[in-house]
């Protein structure tokens, strides 16, 4: 077992901001994962789970846990069948690409989703209408007393929600897919990823969708469009032009400088329409949005 310390994380977020992880670990199998797992609870040390460090912002001055990114055999994907065996660490890009040299399709979606097996897991992830919960067969969860099996019931997956704690890291991932020919996948997941790229400002340092959208009326982005945020600033922080419920990283910006901005949008939302915006952002150390 390695545990490697005071490792940065900013290289290993998408929006590039953040300070360094206490300890860090790079676990290959689940054996090793429930290792590391036991070294954190016995020392009373939180744990975080960074995947591909797209829905995440770090705190300024670090994270006091053990942050794992799954590697080895827990960041691979492969087909059985018509189930999609992933990894929890494995890139959806990476799936997506097994099941369509398998020739199967329902995964399609995820060419939207800039993150892991796992991640899609424990937050429920989806685009274009169809969830984790959809396609999901079960996870394979580990915490300090070992791996187990859970279903989606057993998950709890709700929009942008599971049941799952910090100290449970999704080990594996089975996904019930579909026949489909290679060209039929590779042409409906061409389409959502063009369409992704029309509306979102893939070519930008963000941390992905800021804030979940309402239960009822407009969207998130939409609402913060409408308070004539687009463009707004707060030092190297900014809220896309592109797109509102997305803050880039336009000038070596800090976590705080994205939080700021956060905490404006989310102000000046319930000032105007009354409506509370929840982050969909993942935070790792102390942070928070003022309350309003």
């Amino acid at each position: 077992m390695v545990v490697e310390e005071n490792v940065a994380l900013a290289r290993h977020t998408t929006i590039g901001t953040g300070g360094p992880a206490r300890w860090f670990g790079r676990p290959e199998t689940v054996d090793a994962l429930h290792e590391l797992l036991r070294w954190a609870d016995e020392r009373d040390v939180a744990v975080e789970v960074i995947g591909l460090g797209s829905n995440l912002l770090v705190h300024d001055a670090g994270v006091n846990a053990l942050v794992l990114k799954l590697a080895g055999e827990l960041a691979a994907a492969h087909v059985e069948g018509a189930t999609l065996v992933m990894g929890g660490g494995a890139a959806n890009a990476v799936g997506l690409h097994r099941a369509r040299t398998a020739g199967l399709g329902g995964f399609e979606f995820a060419s939207a989703i800039p993150g892991t097996a796992g991640g899609g897991v424990r937050m429920n992830a989806g685009a274009y209408g169809i969830e984790w919960r959809d396609v999901l067969i079960d996870a394979v969860v580990v915490d300090a007393s070992g791996p187990r099996t859970l279903g989606v019931e057993e998950l709890g997956l709700s929009y942008r929600h599971s049941n799952l704690s910090r100290g449970q890291v999704v080990a594996g991932a089975r996904f019930r897919l579909e026949p489909s020919s290679p060209d039929a996948v590779k042409e409906k997941a061409g389409a959502l990823l063009a369409r992704r790229k029309a509306t979102q400002p893939t070519n930008k340092r963000t941390f992905g969708s800021v804030f979940k959208n309402p239960d009822e009326g407009p969207g998130a982005g939409r609402l913060i469009e409408e308070c004539g945020l687009k463009g707004h600033r707060i030092g190297g922080a900014i809220i896309s032009p592109r797109h509102a419920n997305f803050v880039e990283n336009a000038d070596s910006a800090t976590t705080a400088d994205c939080v700021a901005v956060m905490a404006e949008a989310r102000r000046r939302v319930h000032e105007q329409f009354g409506v509370e915006l929840e982050h969909e952002v993942q935070f790792l150390g102390p942070l928070e949005l003022p309350s309003l």
